[in-house]
């Protein structure tokens, strides 16, 4: 039996809000599990490798799963996730224990986003209205939450595991409620036509796979002003630490209300929206980069924001409107691991530009990679 479209969407968004909880969570926590585990910046940044050292062959696996098992698969995946979290917390006491720690958690995390993606898309399937854009502003909602409300668990002197296993109980809920949702195996087949008219016969994964392209240089560009806003601002404006911290805080609300603001865009705008938000981000780094003041700079990250909100969820939502539904986890899965290198590779990017023409130009090269997605969008057209 095909499972109610509304509730297919709550329980997505609920999904998305557990995993944007837990990033949330972990984001405000780095410092004291670095201050538990003993270790310093040098060997932190060794251990925090090891997130996408599992997450990537996690996003590979979980695709063929949930073609084979059906949607269900998610469930699981997003409540180990959570459980993750706090036996991270719990067991974290060395460098090889928090290692160990943050490999399962990219395994599953990783996992976790493919399946999460790939309900969000059969429910904007079966709804016949967008699902994923405000899925995802759902995400960055409860990452800015989450983050303040450790923070507020850690100025009271709560245990390190506390907000972890809030996050567990709220994943445990999200697959408990999307177990009960969804099927066990595939029942629907993809209602929506193929968006290019291709021949069945060609092999879906070149089109896939330049899909990916363009959400790794959106996922590049977005964790670049993530990962470097509030150092642009330190170091290039001269902003206090609290007042550096305005730059990603800027940042992520922008993207949250983007996201919910442009959800209800058609996908018949998908290509247009795809053009103004690479433009817009181009527009916005290069605004930060010849900011004379932090004021200034926020608007231009608030620009940038705007853009990058919207490039990933809809260049998912058209790698699931073009494959059938016994695709549906392969075609999400590699566009997801080919995308998440960008996020990986980001912060790197601007790191080596920032060193060879400082922080301002290579803000400039971020606002490069949004015009490369610029000019290889329309190619979308002839797939």
């Amino acid at each position: 039996m095909t499972p109610a479209p509304r509730a297919l969407i709550a329980t997505a968004f609920v999904a998305f809000a557990a995993f944007g909880s837990f990033w949330g969570v972990w984001g405000a926590s780095v410092p004291r599990v670095q201050y538990q585990t003993g270790i310093n910046e040098t060997r932190l940044g060794v251990a925090l490798l090891f997130v996408g050292a599992g997450a990537l062959p996690a996003m590979l696996l979980v695709g063929r799963a949930l073609d084979r098992w059906g949607l269900s698969v998610a469930a699981l995946v997003i409540g180990a996730l959570g459980c993750a979290g706090a036996g991270l917390a719990l067991t974290a006491v060395n460098l090889p224990s928090l290692c160990a720690g943050l490999a399962l958690v990219g395994a599953t995390s990783g996992a976790a986003d493919v399946a999460m993606n790939a309900v969000a898309g059969r429910a904007e399937t079966l709804a016949g209205r967008p699902v994923i854009t405000r899925a995802h502003g759902v995400f960055s909602s409860a990452v800015v939450l989450a983050s303040l409300a450790t923070g507020l668990a850690s100025a009271a002197a709560l245990p390190l595991v506390v907000p972890f296993a809030a996050v567990a109980a709220l994943s445990l809920i999200a697959g408990t409620a999307m177990f009960r949702t969804l099927p066990a195996r595939r029942t629907v087949p993809n209602p929506q036509p193929h968006l290019d008219n291709a021949p069945e016969r060609r092999p879906p994964s070149a089109p896939l796979l330049l899909i990916g392209v363009l959400g790794a240089l959106a996922f590049a560009s977005e964790n670049a002003h993530q990962s470097w806003g509030a150092v642009f601002a330190q170091h290039e404006l001269h902003a206090g630490g609290g007042l550096s911290a305005v730059a990603p805080a800027v940042f992520a609300a922008t993207v949250a209300v983007t996201r919910f603001s442009a959800g209800g865009l058609k996908p018949a705008n998908a290509r247009t929206v795809l053009l103004a938000g690479a433009a817009s981000a181009a527009a916005g780094a290069v605004i930060v980069a010849a900011a004379p003041t932090l004021t200034i700079a926020a608007v231009g990250l608030a620009v940038a924001a705007a853009g990058t909100a919207v490039l990933f969820p809809t260049l998912i939502g058209i790698a699931q409107r073009n494959v059938d539904e016994s695709r549906r986890g392969r075609a999400t899965s590699l566009v997801t691991t080919v995308s998440y290198l960008g996020f990986l590779l980001g912060p790197v990017y601007v790191g080596l530009w920032a060193d060879g023409a400082g922080l301002r130009g290579a803000m400039v090269a971020v606002g490069g990679l949004a015009a490369c997605l610029f000019v290889l969008t329309p190619v979308l057209r002839a797939q």
